[in-house]
């Protein structure tokens, strides 16, 4: 399969005079939820389908909470969870505490397997 895109015209919004130029943009080609990714799992190993869909949402639940309390999630070759804080530049040290914080983030960073899909990807563009 190829991954599908679509072109889109977009300004420079550095220099909104400027001509739009002309970006692919991936298109996502349907979705997958929770319960269909357990059902899935269940075919693969001896689990349940409710023995998966249990897992996954305390997968979740378990990595919210040490994220919450500032930890990194270290998932083997899924990847690493952490979060990210963006802030305001204050001219010296001492100025800089929680209030200058503008953005907060979760950075996710796939383990070797899952970088490897985006090296063996195709595309084809949308008609």
């Amino acid at each position: 399969m190829a991954i599908k895109f679509k072109v889109l015209p977009r300004k420079n919004p550095q220099d909104m005079t400027a001509p739009e130029k002309f970006y692919a943009a991936a298109i996502g080609d349907g979705e997958i939820d929770l319960d269909r990714l357990a059902e899935k799992i269940a075919y693969q190993c001896t689990l349940t389908e409710v023995d998966c869909h249990a897992v996954l949402l305390s997968l979740v639940h378990n990595i919210s909470q040490e994220l919450n309390d500032g930890r990194i999630v270290r998932l083997g070759k899924l990847g690493t969870f952490q979060v990210g804080i963006s802030s305001e530049g204050m001219v010296t040290e001492e100025e800089v505490n929680s209030s200058v914080i503008t953005k907060t983030r979760i950075l996710f960073r796939p383990g070797r397997k899952l970088q490897k899909v985006l090296s063996d990807l195709s595309f084809r563009k949308a008609s």
